[in-house]
């Protein structure tokens, strides 16, 4: 059996490279379509956690939510109470939004605006992420506090609480769990940023 000759090896080995390369790419590209996005945050409402301009990755291979999670929210509409306690459905920001989770379903959040306190089931929510107090009511709920969370729905605020319109506005309340459409993973840059987010 003759040897293979040098330039043969060497053209073996280069398609082999390229074959490892070019699947590699596919897969990587599968990733990023199913099951990983990039996104621009715009808005200052998740600061200091997230800020303008930052580039993040996303999930949208997302399971049941979960207290402190960041995520991307469809906000088309607004899923507020009325005083009997029934939800009310109105136009929303008609964009998508990036809000952290406060409570989920079955849970009972209350605020002491004055001192800027948040209560999740009756206990101090332990928030070291927040730049500022929780004092504004932006009318969701009427005041009626507390409020317990409805069975598929979530309650959102932004890490900015003196520049957030979340879950306390009028303007989006509720969030149904369907309009959850990721979680944020890490920040890509800027670069000296870079890493998980909390």
């Amino acid at each position: 059996m003759k040897e293979m000759s040098k330039s043969s090896k060497i053209r073996e080995g280069i398609f082999s490279l390229a074959e490892t390369m070019i699947i590699s790419l596919f897969s990587v590209s599968l990733v990023f379509v199913f099951l990983l996005r990039t996104t621009t945050i715009t808005g200052i409402s998740m600061s200091e956690t997230l800020g303008e301009g930052d580039r993040v990755v996303m999930t949208a291979w997302y399971g049941a939510p979960k207290q402190g999670d960041v995520v991307v929210i469809d906000a088309q509409h607004a899923v507020t109470m009325d005083e009997s306690g029934q939800l009310v459905t109105s136009n929303g920001f008609d964009k998508y939004i990036v809000k952290r989770i406060i409570a989920t379903s079955g849970q009972k959040i209350d605020f002491d605006f004055p001192k800027g306190i948040v209560y999740v089931d009756d206990k101090v929510y332990n928030e070291p992420y927040i730049s500022g107090l929780t004092h504004l009511d932006e009318g969701a709920f009427s005041g009626h506090y507390p409020v317990t969370v409805p069975e598929g729905y979530v309650f959102v605020m932004g890490d900015n609480r003196r520049d957030s319109q979340d879950s306390r506005s009028y303007r989006l309340g509720l969030v149904p769990e369907e309009d959850i459409k990721g979680k944020i993973l890490m920040r890509v840059y800027p670069f000296r940023k870079f890493g998980l987010i909390d």
